[in-house]
């Protein structure tokens, strides 16, 4: 028995993390760390560029009397505020951790994503209180200025999603879809108020944006699930758990796996922990082990691992009744 089995060991590997986080909550969902310079700065771009265009939005909307122009609003909104977390992000990425935030900042990207959709959730209520009392009553908005603005909109999230086009990271990319669903979204003004400007049918301008927010709040209340779920420390893939678990009592000298804990960041940076209760015959066998276990879970891409090695028959120090989760 070696000399050193009472105690417990912590391996503790520090992979290089991959530097992504989604667009709204599934964030997932929030929005976190890209890699490069350019990336920073084309995320300061578009996030500059679309929360002024959101201001334009909302005074046009006012101008105009349009409650579509004000629907697209929000979702430019959401999309504002998704691109300037990640900005922020990319900016506090830089920090080393501290004494106080001994993992870093990675996990604002979650109280990011949250606060994102809650901001869309009331912005989405109040668009329907003002849309659904116009279905009766409807109100024809100034169609000119409902084109001018969509012809903008068009034009300034066209711009915005050709800058993030060349971001090669997944936060980026799925900002950039963000980016083209607002186009499309214009698109679709510009086609109401053409309409509008023809034929008079009023209706239109609150059905739009009915629709709109209809489609902000499925995307918002699903993203808010799985940013929800994280926040709550759940376990971010079960399928990645089981492959973990398996990989570990695979070794010969592992006869248990307890105290599995595994949580992430961001949704992208995970961190586990687990007690092994193995049967060794001297050191040797112990340090290879070591070395094994961690090889096997290099390819799983944690950013931070620690495992406990007990000896078989050893009592556990954690023997508490939330030793092993029910599945």
């Amino acid at each position: 028995m070696p000399p050193h089995s009472h105690h417990h060991s912590h391996s503790h590997s520090q992979h290089p993390h991959s530097q992504h986080q989604h667009g709204h909550g599934s964030h997932r969902h929030g929005h976190g760390l890209v890699s490069t310079e350019d990336s920073g700065s084309r995320l300061g771009w578009a996030f500059f560029l679309n929360l002024g265009f959101t201001i334009i939005e909302f005074i046009g909307g006012w101008l105009t009397n349009s409650t579509a122009i004000m629907a697209d609003a929000i979702h430019d909104l959401g999309d504002s505020l998704a691109l300037g977390s990640g900005w922020l992000l990319y900016k506090l990425g830089k920090k080393a951790p501290t004494a106080h935030y001994t993992y870093g900042y990675r996990r604002l990207s979650l109280f990011g994503a949250l606060l994102n959709c809650f901001i869309l959730i009331g912005g989405s209520v109040w668009i329907l209180a003002e849309a659904i009392p116009r279905l009766s009553e409807p109100v024809m908005p100034l169609t000119e200025g409902m084109m001018a603005l969509a012809v903008l909109g068009i034009l300034v999230n066209g711009f915005a999603a050709y800058k993030l086009s060349g971001g090669k990271t997944l936060n980026e990319r799925v900002l950039n879809w963000h980016l083209l669903e607002d186009v499309l979204g214009w698109v679709a003004v510009l086609l109401a108020a053409l309409v509008m400007q023809f034929v008079d049918w009023p209706i239109i301008d609150p059905l739009l944006s009915i629709a709109f927010t209809l489609f902000i709040l499925f995307n918002v209340l699903r993203n808010l699930r799985s940013t929800a779920r994280l926040f709550f420390q759940a376990v971010p893939d079960a399928g990645l758990l089981a492959g973990i678990e398996q990989r570990l009592l695979a070794q010969s000298e592992v006869q248990e796996v307890h105290h599995l804990h595994l949580w992430s960041l961001d949704g992208e940076q995970h961190v586990l922990s687990a007690h092994l209760v193995v049967a060794l015959d001297d050191l040797r066998q112990y340090q290879q082990l070591k070395r094994r276990v961690e090889q096997q879970l290099v390819e799983f891409k944690l950013l931070n691992t620690t495992i406990e090695i007990e000896l078989a028959g050893e009592a556990c120090r954690d023997h508490t009744h939330h030793g092993k989760p029910a599945h």
